[in-house]
């Protein structure tokens, strides 16, 4: 992998370490020779002591020995250390690697150009602690500290990128998240258009011109009088003219605006043909001779099931009742 980012307290670490081992040898060989003239010494001065001394003086013998110490359960051995080391070199290096490829995947702008993290110096510090187990457990201390400082600085830039690639999906999700709900408002708003102006239109569509009955008074019971009734009643549905002239084509058709109209096939009665008549009794007990009485019937029929006196008529166009 690649990356700008060096680490020269590292280097110097490996380096220190490097010519500690070259020198401890050539050190362990001069303490060795020095011990052992030393040892030489004490073993021919040994006699002549015994000679100038008077009386019997017991031999003896000079031993030496080492005594090993218990290790304290804060201790850790050398071996330990290394592995331990290794271990976590091991799993940065997995960490960087894998982070990488996932930045790469999403496809997602982390904010940075170079994604990659370089952890050849670490592998190499790695390489170069394995070798230095081979000698006394003492020369890979060194080797040992170089591999967990490279390896704290390539966590660090592992969890670097990881941090940035989070925040790149959460950005992602969240504008993904706005536009769907950009699109769902966008839609509502067509189909209530829509919906809007089919009902503009259902209740704008213009009927055949109807004949309308001149000369009418609201309360009687001639076809005039009837429709001047009906025009009267228009208002309390919110309706305006443009609907009366729906009514009057409709009702034309249906009766001609005779509130004795009788169809003796269905036995529909009156202005609005009801079928049957009686329905229009909820409106009033007569029913049968009053227009004013129908006519609220059949607006009210009208309003609950068409919302308008033109969607009837549109209805009664198209299939012939309504």
């Amino acid at each position: 992998m690649r990356n700008h980012t060096s680490f020269p307290p590292a280097r110097r670490t490996l380096r220190r370490a490097e010519r500690r081992i070259r020198r401890r040898p050539a050190v362990a060989a001069a303490t060795l020779a020095v011990g052992l003239l030393a040892t030489a010494a004490l073993t021919t001065a040994a006699p002549a002591s015994q000679a100038e001394a008077s009386g019997s003086v017991p031999n003896f013998t000079l031993a030496s020995y080492t005594t090993s110490l218990p290790a304290t359960d804060a201790e850790v051995s050398p071996e330990t250390a290394v592995d331990t080391a290794v271990t976590a070199a091991d799993a940065a290096v997995a960490a960087a690697t894998t982070v990488t490829a996932d930045i790469a995947a999403s496809g997602l702008d982390v904010g940075t150009p170079d994604t990659t993290i370089d952890t050849t110096e670490l592998e190499s510090a790695v390489q170069q602690l394995q070798r230095a187990q081979a000698f006394p457990s003492a020369y890979a201390e060194d080797f040992t500290a170089a591999v967990t400082t490279l390896t704290s600085s390539v966590n660090e830039q592992a969890q670097g990128l990881r941090g940035k690639l989070d925040a790149a999906i959460a950005l992602k999700a969240q504008q993904e998240a706005e536009e769907k709900a950009r699109k769902e408002a966008e839609e509502k708003a067509r189909q209530e258009a829509a919906a809007a102006q089919a009902a503009k239109k259902s209740s704008t569509s213009s009927a055949p011109r109807p004949v309308f009955a001149t000369g009418g008074a609201v309360g009687g019971t001639s076809p005039a009088d009837a429709q001047a009734t009906a025009r009267a009643m228009l208002g309390s549905y919110g309706w305006g003219d443009d609907q009366f002239g729906c009514l009057v084509s409709l009702w034309n058709k249906e009766s001609g605006w005779n509130y004795q109209a009788y169809n003796r096939s269905s036995g529909a009665y009156g202005i609005p043909q009801a079928l049957p008549g009686s329905k229009m009794s909820s409106a009033g007990a007569d029913w049968q001779t009053n227009p004013a009485t129908q006519i609220a019937w059949g607006l009210g029929y009208i309003s609950g099931r068409y919302g308008t006196p033109c969607g009837a008529w549109n209805h009664s166009q198209s299939t012939g009742w309504y």
